[in-house]
């Protein structure tokens, strides 16, 4: 079985697949990716299946040695890979020979870039998922970041180009290169216009209130993580419903707090919260949330509910259908 040994972690480094649903009511949020689609293409990139636990880096990216090499592949951000000094193309697969050493370093685009290997990072799943939930410390390697001197264990799966195994087979032996095609990367591209439906509470706020919050544009606050991200700018006026009761809360909400500085609910949120949500993220833009960094600025465009499950339903026939081209 290979392994990938942890030189350098980086700013802050995860084990994360694509969450782990069904346990709100529990108080668990799904964690997983923060922008699932790069990490469901480095996944089929690789042949793995598109859930399969990957490297989550944020920011500045680490260091990782391959003593038995390993069909790999970066999707996300650039973090201005090197594979032994040379240059490493995102979006496509490629081998890391026996003992070679990967670099990332600091983003050179948006907040996140994905390190997926074919046949998965094996870890012990918690409530059925390899992904690492920081606040209860739960999920992923040990529940944490990944620190220097870490060892990951390369799992085995079965893959598009036939059922290869660990105990059967070198992981890089009989692999095609992949590649994105250009439309696939287009659908992965980040927008900076977040498309939203209505909130539950959005008519608490009058005309004016919302009118400004979709004519203004918000700025990422240093203070954003994995739970929430705040924004900075206009404030809105506070809801006329007043004080509202605690219920529970979607991934993407767009929650108004004391103060009127939006903070849209991220894949670590709370189960409940109880300020009134002005707005929703729509599922197909979710993935931009993940590549947002502080100080970058955004605004909001409201669509119907029809429009949001089209849009969300034409991204996933094509995810299913399209995404890749092969060399």
């Amino acid at each position: 079985m290979g392994v990938i040994q942890v030189q350098e972690p980086g700013l802050f480094t995860t084990v994360q697949d694509l969450g782990r649903e069904g346990f709100g009511p529990l108080g668990v949020s799904a964690s997983g990716a923060a922008d699932a689609i790069s990490l469901r293409l480095a996944n089929r990139l690789v042949g793995n299946a598109e859930g399969a636990a990957g490297l989550e880096m944020m920011l500045l990216g680490g260091t990782f040695v391959f003593p038995d090499g390993a069909i790999v592949a970066l999707t996300g951000s650039d973090f201005g890979a090197t594979v032994e000094g040379a240059q490493v193309a995102l979006w496509t697969s490629m081998e890391v020979k026996p003992g070679q050493t990967l670099r990332l370093g600091p983003t050179r685009s948006g907040a996140r870039c994905y390190l997926c290997v074919r046949g998965g990072i094996e870890v012990k799943p918690f409530l059925g998922s390899a992904s690492t939930h920081i606040l209860s410390g739960l999920g992923g390697h040990e529940g944490r970041a990944l620190r220097r001197g870490d060892v990951l264990k390369i799992g085995s799966t079965r893959v598009s180009e036939g059922e290869w195994t660990s105990r059967n087979a070198c992981p890089t032996e009989g692999v095609s290169k992949r590649r994105l095609s250009a439309r696939a990367l287009q659908e992965a591209g980040a927008r900076k216009v977040l498309r939203v439906t209505r909130g539950p509470q959005s008519d608490w706020f009058p005309e004016a209130a919302q009118r400004m919050f979709y004519e203004s544009r918000y700025r990422v606050a240093e203070e954003s993580n994995r739970m929430g991200i705040r924004l900075e700018g206009g404030a809105v006026p506070e809801g006329a419903g007043g004080k509202m009761i605690s219920e529970g809360v979607s991934l993407g909400a767009i929650q108004v707090p004391d103060g009127g500085q939006p903070i849209i609910l991220f894949v670590e949120q709370q189960t409940t919260g109880g300020y009134p949500k002005i707005a929703n993220v729509v599922s197909a833009d979710f993935h931009c949330l993940g590549q947002l960094r502080p100080r970058d600025e955004i605004r909001f465009e409201r669509v119907d509910w029809e429009t949001a499950r089209t849009l969300w339903r034409e991204q996933e026939e094509f995810l299913a259908s399209e995404a890749l081209t092969f060399e």
